[in-house]
């Protein structure tokens, strides 16, 4: 979900000291440097965050993954290895490794670790898992590291508070928060934002509207983002629609057909606006599957 990440990493990047502090679960350690974490390989994976840190005198890496779900393909395990081992091999650090599970349904099988057992080639890869869904929230508001607070109505609510209630009383704490107006808009968006993994959006928009900080929000770069982003979608959307209602008029195409989801499965505008143009254009099928082929990679 790519809100989520954004969201995510836009808080590490801006607070790298709080989430070192978190997952490493010690305040001695020194940031030097948040790392470009686009890396170099075929498929472009990359990990969410990598900060360079000193601990106990030694340079090492600080690396955190946000998980929204459960990773099945691959599995989790088999992700964090190759992340480890990419970092390893471009920054020659030694790499503390954490993954950070949002949804409380999230981790609960991930290992923390990867095993290769095979006889003579025995590989051992460890990373901590950290679910917030297990992670005390009013000691991270007591605390006030600005970096976690947007996470805090993810985490555990003290015990005998209503779910409404602990996600009033973090979005009045984290309105309360000294900061300045432009980062603010970020801050409690970044907040309500995630609060939809575990709330419904009506209950959010209720306490955001009662508390009057919708028009902070709404200044938010996040929600400017999300703007632009459901804009996009609806025009591909529409270029989805208009191309399978073409293709059913011209090639009487039934719904069920191979096409329609793999239409459905192209994300790029322009390549949807070739497709439509096709579509108006080709003498056959044939002749637009051979395009749909180039388009879909």
């Amino acid at each position: 979900m790519a809100e989520f990440d954004a969201i995510s990493k836009h808080l590490i990047q801006t607070y790298p000291d709080d989430f070192v502090g978190f997952t490493l679960g010690r305040e001695d350690v020194e940031v030097l440097e948040v790392l470009d974490t686009q890396q170099p390989t075929v498929s472009a994976n990359h990990a969410d965050s990598l900060i360079r840190v000193r601990i106990d005198g030694r340079e090492a890496l600080v690396h955190n993954e946000f998980q929204t779900g459960d990773s099945t393909d691959p599995p989790m395990p088999r992700r964090m290895a190759g992340y480890i081992g990419r970092a390893i091999e471009r920054h020659g650090l030694p790499v503390c490794s954490s993954v950070i599970y949002l949804r409380p349904d999230a981790g609960g099988r991930d290992p923390g670790q990867y095993w290769q057992s095979h006889p003579g080639h025995q590989v051992l890869v460890r990373y901590r898992v950290i679910r917030l869904s297990e992670v005390d929230g009013q000691r991270v508001l007591d605390a006030g590291h600005e970096g976690l607070i947007p996470f805090a109505p993810l985490m555990k609510r003290p015990e005998g508070m209503a779910s409404r209630a602990w996600l009033l009383h973090c979005l009045r704490t984290a309105h309360a928060r000294p900061i300045a107006p432009p980062a603010k808009a970020d801050f409690m968006a970044g907040m309500s934002l995630l609060s939809g993994l575990v709330y419904a959006p009506e209950a959010i928009s209720d306490i955001i509207s009662k508390e009057g900080m919708m028009d902070l929000l709404r200044e938010s770069s996040f929600a400017q983002y999300l703007t632009r982003q459901g804009i996009e979608q609806g025009i591909e959307q529409g270029l989805r629609e208009s191309i399978l209602a073409v293709l059913e008029v011209r090639f009487d195409l039934p719904p069920s057909h191979p096409y329609a989801e793999r239409i459905a499965n192209v994300d790029d505008t322009q390549g949807l606006k070739a497709l439509h143009r096709a579509a108006v254009q080709v003498s056959g099928l044939d002749a637009f599957g051979q395009l749909l082929d180039e388009e879909s990679g």
